[in-house]
């Protein structure tokens, strides 16, 4: 028996990295998969291919599983709407979602196109939006439906050349966090992953230094991409109905719970503020309390387990 046993499942990005290893384990967990993965290279830039959906499909398929694919764009709500009626008629119904498709285009922020900022929006926050809204009513009028959205450290914590990206990532944890506490009368739960995985998106940032180096050698030994679909699948389980609305991190054999922005340090001026005032006593009352300028690996500096 399978945690997923009678679940119908859409994976988006589910041609490769930790989309086809979701797909994978779902299906050998006891899910119908709808792998689903535009097949474009990792800018997003190109016309895309069916091909790497359909062979991780063929792929489970092989292995005695259930699965059709799908090479629409998560950035089509129609296209989503397709997906959502793809999995309805090919397996009678959708239980969940996991969403970690996406794309990259890095660069400092004082040179970034709009063009780079829009497509990158377009594909993670856009793309979560359309997964998510085309299938909501869908799990609320059944009162079950689970969602695996996919957050990053780049938002959580923040990276030098991702603002585009780590705008998109941020906005998904927001927004799985509302999704969460709308449906949680109807059974309706999401949660978001930050993964470290090495992954053809990992592999694509540049490294301009020996330590750079040694810290990637240590990601590809020790962070893969099915230890993060362990969890996604996990949270698709229905012995996982009690938990929404949190943002998990997967880094090699450690599952982190990340905490959410709450009130750190509070000062108060009955008599009220002026710019002034805020300058010389609020400022400096909560400057102790302020936040270093950390980078992801800044605050993630031990090997992974």
């Amino acid at each position: 028996m399978g945690v997923l046993d009678g679940k119908v499942v859409l994976v988006t990005g589910g041609g490769n990295g930790i989309g086809k290893e979701c797909a994978l384990l779902a299906a050998k967990e006891g899910a119908k998969v709808v792998v689903n993965d535009l097949g474009g290279t990792l800018s997003g830039d190109d016309a895309g291919d069916a091909g790497p959906a359909e062979k991780v499909a063929q792929e489970i398929r092989a292995a005695g599983g259930e699965a059709v694919s799908n090479s629409d764009s998560v950035t089509d709500y129609k296209a989503v709407e397709g997906m959502i009626e793809q999995a309805k008629d090919e397996f009678g119904g959708l239980n969940a979602i996991m969403n970690p498709a996406g794309i990259l285009r890095d660069g400092m922020f004082h040179k970034m196109s709009e063009d780079d900022w829009k497509a990158v929006i377009d594909v993670h926050l856009n793309g979560s939006f359309n997964v998510t809204r085309a299938s909501v009513n869908h799990f609320r009028d059944q009162e079950d439906g689970s969602y695996v959205l996919f957050t990053s450290t780049t938002g959580l914590i923040g990276n030098i050349g991702q603002a585009n990206y780590g705008a998109a990532k941020l906005g998904i944890a927001s927004l799985s966090r509302i999704i969460a506490m709308e449906g949680e009368r109807k059974n309706v739960r999401s949660n978001v992953i930050a993964p470290f995985a090495w992954t053809r998106m990992i592999a694509s940032i540049p490294v301009k230094d020996e330590a750079g180096r040694e810290r990637v050698e240590r990601m590809k030994n020790g962070m893969r991409a099915d230890q993060v679909a362990q969890l996604a699948v996990a949270l698709c389980a229905d012995k996982s109905k009690d938990v929404s609305g949190q943002i998990f991190s997967v880094r090699g054999n450690e599952v982190i719970l990340f905490d959410q922005p709450r009130p750190v340090k509070s000062v108060a001026r009955l008599e009220g503020w002026t710019p002034e005032t805020v300058r010389d006593h609020a400022l400096p009352a909560m400057k102790a309390s302020f936040f270093d300028l950390e980078r992801s690996g800044d605050v993630f500096t031990w090997d992974p387990i």
